[in-house]
């Protein structure tokens, strides 16, 4: 019994090997299929103007902060100590606004995060439908992301379908998965045979003439009988 069990597993893994075998599989790059969709370029552009504007608020509150700095330095001499408390306290609760604001909007899950995520969702779905397609009408069992999580250490350009799904977004090359295009066809003149008995061949030899000339028949020498 034992021995079947052993025999059986071994059945099912070689006939899983074959399976997985028959299967195909392929990859494509997600961030170059991004990269040339213009929804996804429109985001990017959105994207940055709002960092840049939250960029230069922080710069500005940062401003702020120095100079409070600087003016407790320089009218520190004068002050009492409940007013020296006092400008301490404003200059770290200026600190804490500027941190917690830029956390706020540039911090996991912050509002930049959340504006990606809102902005991007329109186009990854698009990608997603195109794979899926693809997939299907290739019959794949498995696609892979380049540009994913999983680390890819040799990837084979004949199972990349990156331009196949552009094709599916209708942002494909006019110039990749096509037939090559068919030249003219030439009609090559066989040459002719030179007619010149002078002319010689590849051997060196002369070339025979064209029209052959009658070969005279040698005559026989008579014999005259001794007298």
């Amino acid at each position: 019994m034992k021995n079947f069990g052993g025999l059986l597993l071994a059945l099912l893994l070689l006939a899983g090997a074959f399976e997985a075998r028959a299967q195909k599989f392929g990859w494509v790059d997600s961030e170059f299929i991004m990269a040339k969709m213009p929804d996804y370029a429109k985001a990017q552009q959105e994207l940055n103007a709002m960092s840049d504007t939250w960029q230069r608020e922080i710069e500005a509150q940062k401003k702020d902060l120095d100079k409070l700095y600087r003016n407790y330095q320089a009218e520190e001499v004068v002050l009492t100590e409940p007013m020296k408390k006092k400008r301490q306290d404003e200059i770290l609760k200026k600190e804490q606004d500027i941190k917690a604001y830029q956390n706020k909007q540039f911090g996991y899950e912050g509002q930049l995060f959340k504006k990606r995520q809102e902005l991007n969702k329109p186009v990854q779905d698009k990608v997603f439908e195109a794979v899926e397609k693809v997939a299907k009408k290739k019959q794949l069992a498995v696609l892979f992301d380049k540009s994913g999580d999983m680390t890819m250490l040799y990837t084979n350009p004949a199972h990349d379908y990156t331009e196949f799904v552009l094709e599916e977004l209708g942002l494909g090359a006019e110039d990749r998965n096509q037939p090559g295009p068919k030249g003219a066809v030439k009609t090559v003149t066989p040459p002719k045979t030179p007619t010149d008995p002078n002319f010689e061949s590849d051997s060196g030899a002369p070339e025979p003439a064209s029209a052959t000339k009658p070969v005279a028949k040698p005559q026989r020498a008579t014999k005259k009988s001794p007298k």
